[in-house]
This record gives C-alpha cells, structure tokens and sequence, in this order.
C-alpha cells in the first residue's frame, strides 16, 4: 500500500477511534445518561482532542512507523503524543470555551485514547505476526547465543514473513539468562543441550550467532551440531554487527572454512605493500583464483598501473569489469597473452616495464599434468623461466612466484615443475638486481578445481561423494590468506628465499567430505555415501612444506617461515631445462622421468605402496611447525 493511501486509512481510523474515546469517556462519567447541557461541550472537546492528537501524532512521525515491527521506542513515541495531547486539548478548551472540562472526564479521555489508538497498533502487530505464522511451512530454528546478535537475528525471523525459518529456542552457556525469554522465546540452557534440543523440539534449522567467538571457539560448537540432523547456519562477522548490518540476509551456510579450527593468518598488509603503491605492477594468471585475488588486494594500494596478464579472455574480461568497478580510479590493461610465448613476453616487458611481478599463471592439476607432461613443462617451467628472465632483463623490482607444497619430495610431475620454477627463480636471484621469492602453500579452499565445490556439486547431485583414500590429509588455507602471504613475501624478500605459511594440522580428506554431507543437513552413508576411488596418479597421501635441505627460520610474522634460499647456478640448471623439453616433446616419457628425478632433487614417481608409507625426512618437523 502507497504511503499516501495508508496515512489517509491511518487518520480516518484514528480521528474515529479519538472521538469514541472523548465520548465513552463523558458517557462513563455520566454512568449512560449525559445530560443535554453537556452535549456541546462533548462535540466540542471531541473535535479539539480529534485535531490536537493527530497532528501531534503526525509531529511525533507516528504514521511513517512500520507496526509490524513495533517495539518499546513505538509504545514510548504514542504514550508522549496523547499524553501532550490530552494536555494540550484540555488547556485549549478552557482558553477557547471559557469552561472547564471535568478532570476526571480529561483523565478518562487519556486513558481511553492511550487504549484505543495504542491498542489498534498492537493488536495490528499480533495479527499480522500470527498470520504470517500460519503463510506456510518453516523450519523450526535453534538460535545459539542469546546476545546482541542473536536478539536481533530472533526478532528479524519472527516478524519477516519472507523468513523460511521461526526461531523456537535459544542456547547460551551464560547461566544467568537460562529459564528467561527473549522476544518470548526461552533461554532452555548451555551448549550442552544442543543435541536435545534438536530431538526434542523437531529442529530444522541451528543458526549460531556469536560473531564475536574465535576460530576455535566456533570450530568447537559446529563440531556439537553435527552430530544433531539439524542444517547448520551462522552470523559472518563481529563487524556486521557494529555497523547494524544484521539481518536474515546475513545468515549464511556454515563453510569448510569454519572447520579449520583456527583463526585465519591475517598481515598488516598497510604497513608492508608500500612496495606496490605509485608501482607498475604485472599478475600473470590474473584470472584465476589466486591471481584475481591477488589484483583485488593489490588494487587497494593504489599501484600506478596494474597489468592483468592472462591466457583466457573471458576471465580477464570478467575480473577486468570488477575491477573497474570497484576501483574507478585505478589504471588497469588487460593483457592477453600467453607466457610460454618468450617474444609476447619481452614485448608486454618492454612496453610497460612492470615494477613489481607476481607469478601466478601455472598448470596445477596433478592427475591432468601426469598425462600430460609436455604442458605441464611448457607452461609451469618455460612459462616461469620466460616471465623470470624478462623481469631480471627489465629490471624489475621484486618477482614473487606463486608455488605448492607439492613441490617438495614431489611423487607427481606437477610439483617436480613447480620445483623447478623455484629452482629456476633462486637461480635467477644470484646475479640479477631484481629480488626473486617463492611462496609455497596447501591446498586453497575454494580455488577453481579444488576439493570442495566438487564435493558440494556431488553433495548437491545426491551423492555419492568420492575420495580417493581414507588416510589422505592435506594441508588448507583460504584465498585471502594464500594472497595476503604472496603479498608479505614480496615485503620481506631479499632474494631466493622460499617462504611457507603456518596452516594449522592437516585435515583428512574424507572428514572434511562427511562434514560437508552433514552441514548440508544429510547423513554421511546414509543419505549420502562416501566412495573411495583409490589414489590418482602422482598423488600421495601427505604433503611436505619444506624440503631436507631448506632447513627452516622465522620471519617478524609470527606464522610465516623460511626456507633458506638454495644454491642454483642458473646456466645449467637452464640446459637441463631445454633437455628436458626435447625429451618430452619427442613422447619419450620413460628417458623424461628418468631425467626429471636427476634434475629436481627429491622427485621420485613412488609407486602405490610406496605412497602409503609416512613421509620420510622432514615429516615431523612439519607437523610441528603445522601445529600437530
């Protein structure tokens, strides 16, 4: 309804609703009978209250509130209108009629108007609530944490008709708000009766609102929801919260991120990426997870000029178009090249002369760059060894390379070529004045390709969810922390270094498959059923973040290492290279195997058994460092 149409139901409703109240209340005063010499002044202490009441009802705004959602500021606001009002109208009729209104009869009239126009709103309230209770079937919702948020999270669902949930219960380990109510709904107790809850009172839905709790914290109450056949929901951020930002639209489903257990690494990334600002600077792979990550953090620094290089149009169109939107001011150049391509390479150096490089354009797959070596050495090596050399010739200010911890004892021809792309960068880094670093980390959730949209795609398909063996675990980060990390790197560099990020304990591949079924309100095996396929080629159930020799030191952040930089003499480092394409090129895939163990120190292609055994060397020195 416009707002016109309702202010003008709103008046007429309440000047008839303000004249019963001044008439019921002579006709109280008169038990029934009042007199005729009283009936002038009823009509006209009628028609004073009807106008001194809505126009201070209208002063008061008391027609633009929204009573579905009417509260105590709402009671508060009419309490203040009819009384000035009745205040006013009583004075008004003494000033103009020259006689006075019974103070009784005045009293009567406020108390009748305070219940008539204040009622109509409240009864309107429970009306409406109660009907928009009944307009179809919603999940009954736990609410955990009885705070700020989740008030506000309870109120939101019980009067928003778009809501597919009611919220039916709270939980809170705060002992002093058990047995009370909150927006009428009780305070039943701790966490501790979560799984009862949600058997007792047919919960459909669990939305956890404590913004404020830390990773491990949260990580600890998801882990009491799953075992209950409730879906999981939560409030993002503290941050929210403060700016008023709260709504059901806020809610959002629980991640795999949530289950880490442990609080994101986060860098003070305003005091160290000076380096960028007033810079021209150059991301390869631009349109990939990491590297449109790395152009939206990077953008915020006010770089003079950002290269986006990529070898897909559509996705550096797509982040191009973000960009421009988000940073209107900012220079960009969309560059469509490809980096195995040496001549595209020197011309795209040559022309705008980049300051700062972050590699990240890269082959990654481990399965596909088994079958398909040749791509995996064009692109991983002489795509690295091609931007490296160009940045070194053009004198570049730092190069970061982008890098896995599948390059350490690597069993798979993806991480021996991502060895060599470090190899390659370390060498560089002896007699050039460009500084070169790597940085090496896990698996990035959320990354085109990765573990989990597959297993939420299969989830989503009715299953079965497949994992290829029931020990492989691996080691997670988010795409803000992979990029935040490459960013630091390019800080603290001052040339070959390797750096690696601390990501907590591994996690095993299949927990986090039984996770994402439960969190999708399913039963592993039950609704959903888990399959393994057996390890793929290349692939090994541990990975390593430091190699024997790269020892390992830490940086002024407290979850960053060094590996120190190794010894590589770039000449024939860079023959055996050009060696190992012939082979490959030439389909002599046993001679390329034989001499990619020779030239990258620790790769061996272990055979299946071999690949179930603990990882040798520096196997415990990592789980330490991982925090296991």
């Amino acid at each position: 309804m416009k707002y016109e149409k309702r202010m003008t139901m709103l008046l007429g409703m309440d000047f008839l609703l303000i004249g019963a109240s001044v008439y019921w209340s002579y006709f109280l005063r008169f038990d029934g009978a009042i007199p005729d010499d009283w009936v002038r002044q009823l009509a006209v202490y009628v028609l004073i209250s009807s106008v001194i009441h809505l126009s201070l009802m209208h002063y008061f705004k008391l027609y633009k509130r929204i009573w579905k959602f009417a509260s105590i500021g709402e009671a508060v606001s009419i309490i203040r209108a009819i009384a000035i009002g009745s205040i006013v109208s009583y004075v008004f009729h003494i000033v103009i009629m020259r006689e006075p209104v019974q103070l009784e009869i005045a009293f009567l009239s406020f108390v009748n108007v305070l219940f008539a126009v204040g009622g109509s709103r409240f009864v309107w309230r429970i009306v409406r609530d109660g009907y928009d209770k009944r307009g179809g079937k919603k999940d009954r919702a736990l609410i955990i944490g009885a705070g700020s948020c989740g008030s506000m999270i309870a109120k939101e669902l019980k009067f928003n008709s778009s809501a597919n949930m009611i919220p039916v219960l709270f939980i809170d380990d705060d002992n002093a708000k058990h047995k009370c109510q909150v927006h009428g709904i009780p305070v039943i107790g701790g966490r501790e009766m979560i799984h009862k809850a949600v058997e007792q009172y047919d919960i459909g839905q669990i939305i956890i609102a404590i913004p404020s709790a830390s990773k491990c914290e949260m990580k600890r109450i998801i882990e009491l929801c799953k075992s209950t056949k409730a879906k999981l929901k939560l409030i993002p951020i503290l941050n929210d919260l403060i700016e008023g930002k709260v709504s059901i639209n806020e809610i959002r489903d629980v991640e795999v991120e949530d289950l880490l257990g442990r609080e994101p690494v986060t860098t003070d990334l305003h005091g160290i990426a000076g380096y960028v600002e007033g810079k021209t600077v150059l991301v390869t792979g631009a349109g990939g997870s990491i590297g449109s990550e790395l152009c939206r953090q990077v953008a915020r620094f006010r770089p003079d000029r950002l290269l986006l290089l990529g070898h897909g149009e559509n996705s550096i169109y797509n982040i191009e178009m973000e960009l421009r939107r988000s940073f209107p001011g900012l220079a960009l150049m969309p560059i469509i090249a490809d980096i195995q391509d040496m001549a595209r390479m020197d011309e795209v150096f040559g022309q705008y002369r980049p300051q700062v490089v972050f590699h990240a354009a890269a082959h990654k797959h481990v399965p596909l760059m088994e079958r398909n070596p040749a791509a995996a050495i064009k692109n991983n090596v002489l795509g690295t060894k091609n931007v490296a050399q160009c940045a070194s010739k053009y004198a570049a200010e730092r190069f970061v390379l982008i890098s896995t911890d599948k390059a350490v004892n690597p069993t798979n021809v993806m991480g021996a070529t991502k060895r060599l792309a470090e190899m390659i960068v370390q060498s560089l880094s002896r007699n050039s004045q460009t500084v070169f670093a790597a940085v090496r980390f896990g698996n990035v959730l959320g990354s085109r390709g990765s573990v989990i949209p597959r297993f939420k795609e299969q989830i989503k398909q009715g299953g079965p969810v497949t994992v290829t063996h029931p020990d492989m675990v691996r080691y997670f980060m988010t795409i803000p922390e992979a990029v935040q990390l490459v960013i630091q790197a390019g800080a603290l560099a001052q040339g070959g270094e390797v750096f690696i990020l601390d990501m907590g304990k591994p996690v095993r591949i299949v927990d986090l498959a039984k996770d994402l079924i439960r969190l999708s309100g399913f039963e592993p095996d039950k609704d959903i059923s888990i399959e393994f396929t057996g390890i793929r080629e290349g692939e090994k159930l541990f990975e390593e973040l430091l190699t024997d020799e790269e020892g390992i030191s830490s940086t002024k952040h407290d979850r960053i290492y060094i590996g120190k930089p190794a010894v590589v003499d770039a000449a024939p480092l860079f023959a055996e290279i050009d060696r190992l394409h012939e082979i490959v090129m030439q389909q002599d895939l046993e001679t390329f195997r034989t001499l990619l163990q020779l030239v990258v120190p620790g790769y061996h292609a272990a055979p299946e058994e071999a690949q179930t055994a603990a990882v040798p060397g520096q196997s415990e020195e990592v789980y330490a460092l991982a925090g296991a």
